[in-house]
């Protein structure tokens, strides 16, 4: 087992043995995207950032800085460049049509059939 310092290492009783490589190619970790879910049934909502070697360490790191007293009962990691984001440009495809007349029953050849349908029973 591991023996380190750090309390966030220590608790994952980490065998020496492990699969973990050290980082190599990068000079920094990686960013992660963190959503917390405050209790059960409701929906995972962002809560941050944190900075890891890799996933593992990211949901350890998530759950030390987002998920201490008591205020989270689940917790997802996601790697920023997984996150996709639409354009500012592409705007218009928030748009909506204005007028919702489909919705309404008028259109339909059967209106004269729901007048008098409704004259009828007094609706």
């Amino acid at each position: 087992m591991i023996n380190s310092l750090d309390p966030r290492i220590a608790r994952e009783k980490i065998n020496e043995d492990n699969n973990i490589a050290p980082l190599t190619e990068m000079d920094q970790f990686e960013t992660y995207e963190v959503f917390h879910q405050k209790k059960r049934g409701d929906q995972h909502v962002h809560a941050g950032i944190v900075h890891a070697p890799n996933a593992e360490m990211a949901l350890l790191f998530a759950k030390e800085q987002y998920g201490r007293r008591g205020l989270s009962v689940n917790i997802w990691v996601v790697k920023t460049n997984n996150v996709f984001a639409s354009d500012y440009d592409d705007a218009d495809i928030f748009e909506t049509v204005p007028e919702k007349q489909y919705r309404e029953a008028g259109g339909y050849k059967v209106m004269d059939k729901i007048n008098k349908y409704k004259k009828e029973n007094k609706v």
